[in-house]
């Protein structure tokens, strides 16, 4: 489409960098772009001083009105926007094209791409998946819901390259119904999630859906047999619908847990089904070492390791953590933050049965107490107000062949700006720790050179 003098507004900046994509594609196509957010502009920081590169925006920061919008050809909604905005029903009345940053950039994408989506497991899947085609000799792109925007590498890309894009509910639900551009979809999983922002759980697995509606006549989409939240999504697909691969046909991971071999499956009966090898389906999956925030390994001394899996902001992602490191050692659990309307009664009795101690912290650390205390199984249980205290809680307790897991199972918004604020606070704390504990070895041991024992004398 041709954007050159017509009037876009950018609905929600944000700061994770789709915002600043759109805002900036749209000025360079020659659009008149007005950025609306609620946010003030120091609340913004670096989104806004991103599009420094664009004088000619014009700017609604610290909040808008219905009448900002409403002389536009075109309004690209940020996926934060909640569905009953009254915004959306002021825009659908006038008849306005609401669009995403994602469809802006399906509209000017020349390579064939593949989105995938799920509740858990999606990041992996679409990290694995690049790897995969990379790995078989083919220039790969990956982007959408991992953070940034693609539109700023678009003019370089061509159509023998490929692009995997993660796509999460919000922006599926805010995608325009345009014509099918997805070479293959992959659905990793679908349990309930979001429900402060979905209105149900039906209305979350809709959007979801909608992935599969919007593949390509010679395409094909692929779901997880094992999962029974998409068991029965097959005939919501416009494309035959391809299973994960079995177990058998996976080789041995680097990355922990039943969970990443499910991820893997799905992503090589997608690269399998794009004509990929399986000496390089199998390479990409043997070098695969994990994404940051995702069970991401940090670090091991005094005998104890520390994993990073701040990305899991639903008990059901929690669960699946703490089964995947538990079959190694004792788990001692850092759990808490915003409640995302998420069912914990269901998942609890997994949980205990996998960890040794859980400390809890955030906003709901009292709701999970709740749950947690009425266990049979005796597990452990400190409630602790920051992240900083709940990590010396269990490093009091996890012996010399604990595992220490950030994996909160809920929302960051409490105490951090997103969950890649609070798995950096995670990392430094360890690092802290084996900086202090290093520290105090290394004093003692000058401490034995220069003192002679006691029994010597």
């Amino acid at each position: 489409m041709d954007w050159a003098q017509q009037c876009v507004v950018v609905l929600g900046l944000g700061t994770h960098g789709g915002g600043v994509g759109a805002a900036r594609y749209l000025s360079r196509c020659g659009a008149r772009v007005i950025v609306a957010d609620r946010l003030p502009v120091e609340a913004l920081g670096r989104s806004v001083t991103d599009l420094a590169d664009c004088p000619a925006i014009e700017w609604r920061l610290g909040g808008y009105t219905v009448d900002d919008l409403l002389g536009a050809q075109a309004v690209v909604v940020n996926p934060a926007v909640r569905p009953d905005d009254e915004c959306l029903a002021a825009l659908a009345a006038a008849g306005i094209r609401r669009l995403t940053e994602i469809d802006l950039f399906l509209q000017a994408c020349p390579a064939p791409i593949v989105g995938v989506t799920g509740t858990t497991g999606k990041s992996s899947t679409t990290a694995m998946l690049a790897a995969m085609l990379t790995a078989d000799g083919r220039r790969t792109w990956q982007g959408g819901n991992l953070g940034g925007s693609l539109l700023d590498d678009v003019a370089q890309m061509t159509r023998d390259d490929w692009v995997v894009l993660e796509l999460s509910s919000f922006q599926l639900f805010h995608l325009e119904q345009s014509a099918p551009r997805f070479a293959a979809a992959v659905v990793t999983n679908c349990t309930p999630n979001h429900l402060d922002w979905h209105p149900d759980a039906v209305h979350y697995a809709a959007a979801k859906q909608r992935l599969l509606r919007l593949i390509q006549p010679r395409g094909f989409a692929v779901l997880d047999p094992g999962s029974a939240g998409t068991c029965d999504w097959r005939k919501q697909a416009a494309a035959p619908v391809v299973a994960a691969w079995q177990d058998d046909r996976i080789p041995a991971l680097r990355v922990p847990g039943a969970h990443q071999r499910r991820n893997a499956a799905c992503a090589a009966a997608v690269a399998a089904g794009l004509g990929c090898s399986r000496s390089a389906i199998e390479r990409a999956l043997g070098e695969f070492r994990g994404l940051p925030h995702r069970l991401q390994w940090v670090a091991e001394f005094s005998g104890r390791e520390f994993f990073d899996d701040s990305k899991s902001t639903t008990p059901a992602a929690t669960l699946a953590a703490v089964e995947a490191v538990s079959g190694q050692r004792p788990v001692w659990l850092l759990l808490g933050g915003v409640d995302k309307g998420g069912d914990f009664a269901n998942v609890v009795p997994g949980i205990v049965e996998h960890v040794a101690g859980v400390a809890l912290f955030g906003a709901c650390r009292d709701a999970w107490y709740q749950v947690l205390q009425r266990q049979r199984r005796e597990v452990a249980l400190g409630v602790r107000p920051s992240l900083a205290e709940a990590f010396a809680w269990c490093v009091e307790r996890a012996p010399a062949d604990g595992a220490i897991v950030l994996s909160p199972g809920c929302a960051s918004w409490d105490q951090f700006a997103d969950y890649r604020a609070r798995g950096a606070a995670f990392v430094a704390l360890v690092h802290e720790l084996a900086a202090r504990e290093n520290s105090c070895r290394a004093l003692s041991a000058s401490l034995e050179s220069s003192c002679p024992s006691a029994c010597d004398s």
